[in-house]
């Protein structure tokens, strides 16, 4: 079965130092490790995401077991793709649906995890953006079927980005006591909000990931128009 590999887009701020560090690590991975061990590590890495969360609410040095997760998913979901195109083994059809596949249960437990730590009030935020972040997600599947283009940043922004300022804000919540016990109310009409650190950080992404969706969405439909044009049903 011949495959045509989309074109990876890849233009993210430490995009450049990332790959020389993942073809680094590639070409020193012993021979038993294979891309499919490092993929299900990644899944143990946001395992360890959603359980570093949930257990803050028991101590909030819990959130150091968070960050760790984030470096242990970020070493099996970057390195997988990158050991077997060093030693070209790739499967394209395969490696495509475990590795995507995989990405959409790992976002979920990252996300459901966050909403379920104490820093945030509203765990439907959380949910929020894993919907924007799933919907991000399929439209970069569409346009690499129907484009041939497999956008993996918006904004010079990719996950790597995404899970170090993660690992930021678990830092500055563990330091800063004063901030991980911010509590924002929030009044809207008759309704008073009240708002953790987490949930205005998630107010703050939704807003961005919102802005990116609609704006590639606006843009991808024009393109496709141009390029599929209306039929003219008139008769001559």
């Amino acid at each position: 079965m011949e495959i045509k590999q989309a074109t990876r887009i890849q233009t993210s701020i430490l995009n450049a130092a990332e790959k020389k560090a993942l073809v680094y690590l590639a070409e020193r991975q012993p021979k038993w490790v294979t891309s499919d061990m490092l993929t299900f590590i990644g899944f143990i890495g946001a395992l360890i995401i959603a359980a570093g969360f949930i257990l803050s609410n028991i101590n909030i040095n819990f959130l150091w077991l968070s960050s760790f997760g984030l470096l242990v998913n970020w070493y099996g979901d970057s390195l997988d793709g990158t050991l077997a195109r060093v030693r070209n083994t790739q499967r394209p059809v395969y490696g495509y649906y475990l590795d995507h596949t995989l990405d959409g249960i790992n976002e979920s437990l990252m996300f459901i995890g966050a909403g379920l730590s104490p820093f945030m009030k509203h765990p439907s935020l959380a949910l929020g953006i894993l919907v924007l972040y799933l919907l991000l997600t399929l439209n970069v599947s569409i346009n690499a079927h129907l484009r041939g283009e497999f956008k993996l940043t918006y904004a010079k922004m990719g996950p790597t980005e995404f899970r170090l300022i993660i690992i930021i804000v678990n830092t500055l919540l563990i330091f800063i006591k004063p901030l991980a016990n911010l509590c924002l109310n929030l009044r809207i009409a008759s309704l008073t909000l009240e708002l953790g650190v987490l949930d205005i950080v998630a107010i703050a992404i939704i807003v961005l990931l919102l802005i990116i969706y609609l704006g590639n969405f606006y843009f991808d439909a024009r393109y496709y128009s141009k390029i599929d044009p209306k039929k003219d049903t008139k008769n001559d």
